[in-house]
């Protein structure tokens, strides 16, 4: 319903304000409300107003009456005698007549109806079907057209469209303008069907809704070249493209080829690639007609001869083709013409009928009455000499791609059942197109594998098989290999031992060791000197066959040293350190040393076998066992009185001590319970 009444003008409403102001003064005898609303669409004899009379007081319209008058009066109420429609008429002007009985004056009335408009109308489009041509490529958010439809009631209008998604689209749901959404192309899609709908009334309300249909015609527009045919279609960013692989041709050397020069894989022609146009196409050469041998017809495309070949060598044009109206839109491809001699023999098969049999798919045919000598297929050409192999003959079995002949020998491609087939061979010379054909009779005996032949499950069985087999070889390969290194490792360090022991009653040269003495790392009071690093109790050399250079190691307390294998240095180093009472002291000297509490190494003058440790010794040291001569001890002291010391010896033999092996202490007499411990790590 609107708001405004648009019949309700400034004159109309100037005239019922004059006449409320004269109905007011006479308000003691009648009046009613004006004006008054009344709905269209309405029943009759609805009341449409009560009016307010005095008693005495009769109602009746003013004359004339006018014969559309769609009101009646009914005592003091006014009543439709019609149906009102808002589209027809928007307001009604009413004028009565009050009369007193009594007194017969008679007083006017007049009373405004205005008619409320009702959503009664379907909206309406101008036609149910309208047909549009948009060309191709037009850009996006093109109009195309505007479709409104119109309501009586002057409703708003909401559009859509479907389906949504064939390229065109609305402006907005109020906004009927039809535009392009996407590139459009006639050669995928030529006519685009499209309903459009109109609804009158908001969402949600009960509203009325149309339809129309649009036809959209894509219109084909020149933006392709000609393509040769054959040719194979390629996208390239939205684009197609239609490319041709050229056109070959045969001639014979000094022959003229009569009418059309025949040419591979068809005849020359072009068509417009814009198939909605179908422009016309001429054609010429780009580069020339070969010294005047060919020539081309504008219209057809056809190439003939001029004059005959007399070079035995390829010819090469290039033909172009353009469209008749627009040049700008051409396209080139190739001519390849390959110069020939005169075949003056066709090919010829070496049988006038084979005859063979064949077993199985991939087996190769044999004679039929030779199972054991292949089916050999043979034609020969005499242009070739007196063998006439000719290495340009192709051999197809026509009409049949069951079978394949490769160089001449048949084999079956595809199962078949078993029986008798007679086939037709061909042998084309690829050159000059000859061909000759001969007759087959072929018996197929079984298209399965041969009897005993395994099948492609057991084959795959056996596969599987043997896959877990080497697998569990090669895990037990890996245990033995580990095992026996293991086993390397355990017997060299057996054999280390074994060697080390058999070397410690073992005279002769020995090698250069290099070892640490941590036997004697605690002076007198117990004070550490140091465990596994260099201190005064590290002992560092070597020792050489025939020659024993020591060098003095340093005191814990600066001591100076003294020159290597210096025996007096030694000595005078060996009673500074004396003089300091519980210094550290020098235990690798060349003499023996029994001085009390004193601890050292002595390496006898002629000694290459052994290292005699001292420890606290103030006796002889005895002869060892596998020496030959006595050395008495050098340092010319008496022997006091304190038990006597076990020596240990220290054995070196020539393997490898760093592992810790080729290494024995022991003592040169049985040992004792009473025996002080000593850690000599070597």
């Amino acid at each position: 319903m609107e708001a405004i009444h648009p019949g309700f003008t400034a004159s109309t409403s100037f005239c019922l304000l004059l006449l409320i102001l004269l109905s007011t003064s006479d308000a003691q005898i009648c009046s009613a409300k004006s004006p008054v609303e009344f709905a269209e669409n309405n029943t009759v004899g609805a009341v449409v107003l009560e009016i307010t009379v005095q008693p005495g007081v009769t109602l009746e319209f003013q004359a004339p009456v006018s014969p559309d008058n769609p009101f009646v009066l009914e005592r003091n109420s006014l009543l439709a005698g019609k149906v009102l429609d808002y589209e027809k008429n928007k307001n009604h002007v009413i004028n009565i007549i009050c009369t007193k009985t009594d007194t017969s004056e008679k007083f006017p009335l007049t009373i405004v109806v205005l008619v409320v408009n009702l959503n009664d109308n379907y909206p309406l489009f101008d036609q149910d079907t309208y047909l549009v041509n948009v060309p191709e490529m037009s850009p996006v958010d093109t109009s195309v057209g505007r479709y409104a439809a119109t309501d009586l009631d002057g409703e708003q209008i909401l559009y859509s469209l479907t389906p949504l998604s064939k390229g065109f689209k609305l402006r907005s749901q109020t906004n009927p303008d039809l535009l392009v959404e996407m590139p459009l192309d006639y050669e995928k899609v030529k006519t685009v069907e499209l309903i459009l709908t109109a609804v009158d009334g908001p969402p949600g309300s009960d509203p009325f809704s149309a339809t129309t249909t649009i036809l959209v015609s894509i219109l084909d527009v020149d933006n392709r070249p000609p393509w040769f045919q054959p040719c194979n279609k390629h996208e390239v960013g939205g684009a197609v493209v239609c490319q041709n692989d050229g056109y070959t041709g045969r001639v014979v050397l000094n022959e003229q080829e009569p009418g059309a020069l025949p040419l591979d894989p068809g005849p020359l022609y072009a068509i417009d690639g814009d198939s909605g146009i179908g422009e016309a196409v001429t054609y010429s050469f780009l580069n020339g007609d070969a010294g005047g041998l060919f020539q081309i017809h504008p219209v057809s495309g056809n190439i003939t001869m001029l004059k005959p070949a007399n070079q035995l060598v390829p010819i090469g044009l290039t033909v172009l083709a353009a469209q008749s109206t627009n040049r700008f839109q051409f396209a080139i491809t190739s001519v390849t013409i390959s110069v020939q001699l005169k075949s003056l023999y066709p090919p010829k098969f070496q049988r006038s009928q084979y005859e063979g049999v064949v077993t199985g798919v991939g087996v190769m045919a044999t004679e039929l009455n030779a199972p054991d000598k292949p089916l050999r297929i043979l034609a020969t050409d005499e242009d070739y000499g007196p063998e006439g192999i000719n290495p340009h003959i192709s051999y197809f079995v026509d009409g049949s791609s069951d079978f394949a002949i490769v160089d001449g020998y048949l084999f079956l491609t595809k199962d078949l059942p078993g029986g008798l087939l007679t086939l037709q061979l061909s042998a084309l010379d690829t050159t000059n197109k000859e061909e000759a054909l001969v007759q087959l009779l072929l018996e197929v005996t079984s298209a399965g594998p041969p009897p005993g032949a395994f099948g492609v499950v057991d084959m795959a069985a056996l596969g599987a098989t043997l896959g877990v087999l080497l697998l569990i070889c090669l895990a037990v390969i890996v245990a033995l290999v580990v095992r026996i290194r293991k086993a390397d490792a355990d017997g060299k360090k057996v054999f280390e031992a074994s060697v080390f022991q058999s070397s410690l009653g073992r005279g002769g040269q020995k090698g250069g060791i290099q070892f640490t003495n941590e036997a004697f790392q605690h002076d007198e009071d117990g004070d550490s000197l140091g465990s596994g690093s260099p201190a005064p109790g590290y002992l560092g050399g070597s020792i050489a066959s025939g020659d024993l250079p020591v060098k003095s190691p340093l005191p814990l307390r600066s001591l100076p040293r003294g020159d290597d294998g210096d025996d007096d240095g030694s000595q005078a180093g060996s009673d500074s350190t004396d003089s300091e009472g519980k210094d550290v002291k020098p235990i690798l000297t060349k003499e023996r040393r029994v001085d009390d509490g004193y601890k050292s190494v002595w390496f006898k003058e002629n000694a290459k076998d052994e290292v005699v440790i001292i420890q606290d010794s103030e006796e002889e040291e005895e002869e060892d066992d596998d020496d030959d001569e006595k050395k008495p001890s050098s340092s010319g002291r008496e022997e006091d009185e304190s038990p006597r010391v076990r020596t240990q010896r220290v054995g070196f033999n020539d393997t490898d001590l760093d592992s810790g092996l080729g290494v024995k202490m022991e003592d040169p007499e049985d040992d004792s319970e009473g025996d002080e411990d000593m850690n000599n790590h070597l």
